[in-house]
């Protein structure tokens, strides 16, 4: 699709054509002025950044990088969230580097994923701390992948360089990042983001979100995180307004320490996935909110997971008292393959709801329902909005790839200026996902469009009436039943409100392979405040009766495990062929579980290993034992 100019709306002097250009614009007209605010609390400020620090910062960063040649090439960013992760990211940037900012270290953590990127994207070098290198690198000596070939560069200890910074002339369509997706450790898949895909993008959050300089943000979200990044570090930027930087650590510890944090400094733009309103209104039963006042709160964006009716209503029934405004509430939808927004609402008016029948959902056409409806009939769906300017959004059939009529499911395709330019190092992968193209031409009522080509989100939705997005699930996540559709999120939702011991929104339901069938395997936490003694069989049941009484599947097998250990991307996705493959290992924290075949359960399964282990110790080759 060629691309679509528009005029940008954030006050810039001159016309912008990099991130390089905006930051410099902003130190040059307001270099005083405070951008970044970084707390480990919600009241203790531990770092502060101007525009004109931040560019002073940058500028140093990137000569080193140029004395090293390093133009075009591939830097990783190794940092814990925090003042010098900026500094490094607008490092790479000024010296024409690519950016490829990848989660922090952590204690005891594989090095696999963070080897498959370093090699995916053939990285010349890591920036990070001096305290990160020297912990993190004790840990290379017997992995000895494209981590110990490259040099690493700690940004906060004096950097040596022989020349001063000069402007490496980079252009709109070069490559400013590489952000890569939750994908598996052998594949990973870095979507190639230019400084057009960027600036576009931030201009449709700008104006979606109704921000001025007046704004003030106020983000905990993982920086080497699309939302985190784009949302919550370059949004602002691009704004001229600041934003206040909490650690993910310090939310996930006490989730309301972010309230807090936009209480104190007043925020009026915030967010994060659905769960995260979720942890705050269970954690709102048990703390002292004596104080909170979140009246300034303009924005409440909510994104990255399916969106919860629920969710959204507890919270507004919760908050509301301490000044939270429902209406404030912004859904919205997008990827890193899109840079990060596609569809949004309107702000200043509540998140669009609507009920459809269950049955025509799993039919795979949505049909209204009234609110007098027999009780399990309706399912209550939040809408993501409406496709923002010069970007267009269709539903298409997945076998046929022709579009699908108004409330129609099928996988949502989409097309625009915000468009990554594909996964670098991935050819084949980029040519299946970003040039799909319609069979066909545009279904009669519909709105004409392009033919392609189009990103295939591999997401499932539809559109009504009024073009409102509403996703359902994952194309690839569909489980199908004896000819049955049906959609792991509305198996997980019944699951999580079967058993007062369970937690909801924390499971994941997944098909496996039964003698040649396709069966339905539930794995779902466990609460944290539960008696020393789980009534398995108890919740196990429970599960098993509303299961079958509302979806019509009889469960293989329900694993309940360990509260926290249900495998999850960085933005609280689940990953569900995470859980099958564990659940295939026998690799999750199992608490207690109920199976149709004995021989699936942990018990049995850990004897028989334990037993294969006696065996090869005393033969010397491990037995096959059959269940």
């Amino acid at each position: 699709m060629a691309h679509i100019s528009f005029e940008f709306s954030n006050g810039c002097e001159t016309r912008c054509e990099t991130l390089i250009d905006l930051l410099r614009e902003r130190s040059l007209n307001y270099g005083g002025k405070v951008g970044y605010e970084f707390l480990e609390t919600e009241k203790s400020i531990t770092e502060k950044l101007t525009y004109q620090e931040l560019d002073n910062r940058a500028r140093k960063i990137a000569a080193a990088l140029q004395d090293r040649a390093l133009q075009g090439e591939r830097v990783l960013l190794f940092y814990f969230p925090g003042i010098d992760y900026v500094s490094a990211f607008f490092g790479c940037l000024y010296a024409g580097a690519i950016a490829v900012p990848t989660y922090p270290p952590r204690r005891f953590r594989t090095l696999t994923q963070l080897q498959s990127i370093a090699a995916n994207a053939s990285a010349k070098l890591v920036l990070t701390t001096e305290t990160i290198r020297s912990k993190f690198n004790e840990g290379l000596d017997n992995n000895r992948g494209r981590l110990s070939e490259i040099e690493w560069l700690a940004t906060d200890v004096e950097i040596s360089v022989t020349i001063d910074w000069h402007d490496p002339g980079v252009g709109a369509d070069s490559l400013a990042f590489l952000q890569y997706t939750s994908g598996s450790t052998a594949n990973p898949k870095g979507a190639m983001v230019s400084h057009r895909n960027i600036l576009q993008n931030l201009e449709l959050i700008y104006r979606g979100f109704g921000h001025s300089q007046d704004s003030k943000g106020v983000i905990w979200l993982p920086p080497y995180h699309d939302m985190g990044l784009v949302g919550g570090i370059l949004q602002p930027l691009y704004g001229a307004f600041p934003v206040a930087l909490m650690s993910p650590v310090a939310f996930f510890q006490n989730p309301l320490r972010w309230l807090k944090l936009i209480s104190h400094c007043r925020g009026t733009t915030s967010g994060g996935p659905n769960f995260a309103y979720q942890l705050c209104v269970e954690k709102a039963k048990h703390k002292e909110l004596a104080g909170l006042d979140l009246s300034s709160w303009e924005v409440a964006f909510n994104g990255a997971e399916p969106i919860r009716a629920e969710t959204l209503r507890q919270f507004s029934e919760t908050f509301a008292p301490y000044g939270f405004d429902p209406k404030a509430f912004y859904s919205c939808y997008g990827m890193a393959e899109s840079t990060l927004i596609i569809t949004g609402g309107q702000k200043d008016s509540p998140p669009v709801i609507r009920n459809w029948d269950k049955s025509s959902l799993e039919d795979g056409e949505a049909q209204p329902i009234g609110e007098d409806c027999a009780v399990g009939q309706a399912s209550s769906l939040v809408s993501s909005g409406c496709s923002q300017m010069n970007h267009e959004v269709i539903v298409v059939d997945p076998e046929t790839f022709c579009r699908c009529s108004s409330r129609k499911i099928g996988e949502i395709w989409i097309s625009g200026t915000s468009v990554t330019q594909g996964y670098w190092n991935g050819p084949k992968k980029t040519e299946q996902t970003f040039r799909a193209y319609l069979a066909d031409e545009p279904v009669d009522g519909l709105p004409s469009g392009s033919n392609g080509p189009f990103l295939r989100t591999g997401d499932l939705g539809f559109l009504d009436h009024d073009n409102e997005l509403f996703v359902v699930g994952r194309l690839k996540d569909t489980i199908i039943i004896r000819g049955q559709k049906h959609y792991p999120l509305d198996i997980e939702r019944t699951v999580g409100q079967s058993h007062c011991a369970l937690r909801p929104w924390h499971g994941a339901a997944i098909a496996v392979d039964v003698n040649g069938v396709e069966r339905l395997v539930v794995i779902q936490e466990v609460k944290r405040s539960l008696p020393k003694y789980l009534n398995v069989f108890e919740v196990t049941n429970a599960v098993r009766r509303i299961v079958m009484h509302q979806h019509q599947i009889s469960p293989y097998a329900i694993v309940l495990i360990k509260n926290g250990s249900l495998p999850k991307t960085s933005s609280g996705k689940v990953k569900r062929y995470a859980c099958r493959q564990d659940f295939l290992a026998n690799r999750l924290v199992v608490v207690g579980d109920w199976a149709e075949t004995p021989a699936v359960q942990s018990k049995f399964r850990n004897l028989k290993s334990e037993v294969e282990t006696i065996l090869k110790s005393i033969s010397g080759n491990a037995l096959p034992i059959t269940g």
